[in-house]
């Protein structure tokens, strides 16, 4: 049996599940029988069906599970959460073996759920693929691991290296392509932030918009809340996170959060954590994107280059790495750049 062949089918089962999943991780699952894949799944929207409860919804015929081999991209759970135990549900059916390919370290997890398939006569194997399941999980193992989210940085520059005039001015260095590839992400992530001279002069909805998806929860820094209440971003129309040095309030869709910090950084990564929120894109300004990598928080850049120039303004972050992936988008290029070694996040 090709076991790296089925567990590769299992990722791109996963990967149906981005922006859906979270805060639970996207997980895939197929279900062998005589080297015949018999069923598959992928872990559905948070708070309903995991990967391993649908891959077995799938199976025609439960009675030959017994003689069948699940492969699960990450360690069934073993714990009550919104849903039952997926360990419990593979004994139950009685499989023969079970493939993972990387183990969950959530506390509630970790190795319990393999624990629990040993002793009821399961064989299970670990470790097929395993740096590709851990890269697809890798904004889960950020929160459980660093206890905050995983920090994606993305801007737009111009040829000469300027993010927007010298009046704050930004609208539109990059190109129609490239902002709409912008909305994508923005459905796949679980926060997006921007500084207050983005939110004052860009005033920007930080929603999607020309893709399927949900948006994702507004973060802001308003240290006097000076912004004016009818910017965009207190529309009410989605959730709304202000940091701020002055109160904590609540109100329709948004949250007023004081910082009782000098550390605004840190203090916001780990409310965020607390909050569940497992990623999140910076988008500027130049002044908020330059805080994070000054204090090496950050995980991925992206980065925007378009053909046209400024001679002055506000110049671009500046990161001290080579990118690791550059495509060209119509008239604009774009750079991929990773805060780590290859071999944690892989190739993507």
């Amino acid at each position: 049996m090709d076991k790296i062949k089925y567990m590769r089918r299992a990722l791109e089962l996963a990967e149906l599940g981005r922006g859906t999943t979270s805060p639970n991780p996207m997980v895939g699952c197929v279900i062998v029988h005589n080297d015949q894949i018999i069923g598959e799944g992928f872990t559905q929207p948070y708070g309903q069906a995991h990967a391993e409860v649908m891959a077995i919804r799938s199976v025609e015929n439960e009675k030959i599970l017994p003689e069948a081999t699940a492969f699960v991209t990450l360690e069934p759970c073993s714990h009550h959460g919104k849903t039952p135990p997926c360990a419990d549900l593979l004994i139950s059916k009685g499989l023969k073996q079970v493939v993972i390919g990387t183990v969950d370290n959530n506390p509630l997890v970790g190795g319990q759920g393999i624990a629990k398939m040993k002793e009821a006569g399961i064989a299970v194997e670990v470790g097929i693929l395993e740096e590709e399941c851990r890269a697809m999980n890798i904004r889960f193992f950020t929160a459980l691991e660093k206890k905050r989210p995983y920090v994606i940085l993305k801007w737009a520059q111009t040829a000469d290296g300027f993010v927007a005039r010298d009046n704050f001015d930004s609208k539109w260095i990059s190109g129609s392509a490239s902002r709409a590839l912008v909305h994508q992400w923005r459905a796949h992530e679980d926060a997006i932030m921007v500084g207050t001279n983005t939110a004052k002069y860009d005033n920007p909805r930080l929603n999607v918009r020309g893709w399927e998806g949900k948006d994702p929860v507004r973060v802001v820094i308003d240290k006097k809340l000076q912004l004016s209440k009818d910017l965009n971003l207190f529309d009410g129309q989605q959730p709304t996170l202000v940091y701020n040095e002055l109160e904590d309030h609540e109100a329709t869709n948004l949250s007023y959060i004081k910082v009782d910090s000098s550390d605004y950084v840190n203090f916001i990564l780990r409310d965020l954590n607390d909050r569940k929120i497992q990623s999140i894109i910076i988008e500027g300004g130049s002044g908020l994107l330059d805080s994070f990598i000054n204090l090496n928080l950050w995980d991925e850049a992206r980065v925007f280059t378009a053909p046209k120039t400024f001679t002055s303004g506000i110049k671009a972050p500046i990161i001290n790495r080579k990118s690791f992936k550059t495509i060209p988008i119509e008239e604009d290029t774009l750079d991929f750049y990773r805060n780590s070694e290859p071999s944690e996040l892989l190739k993507s």
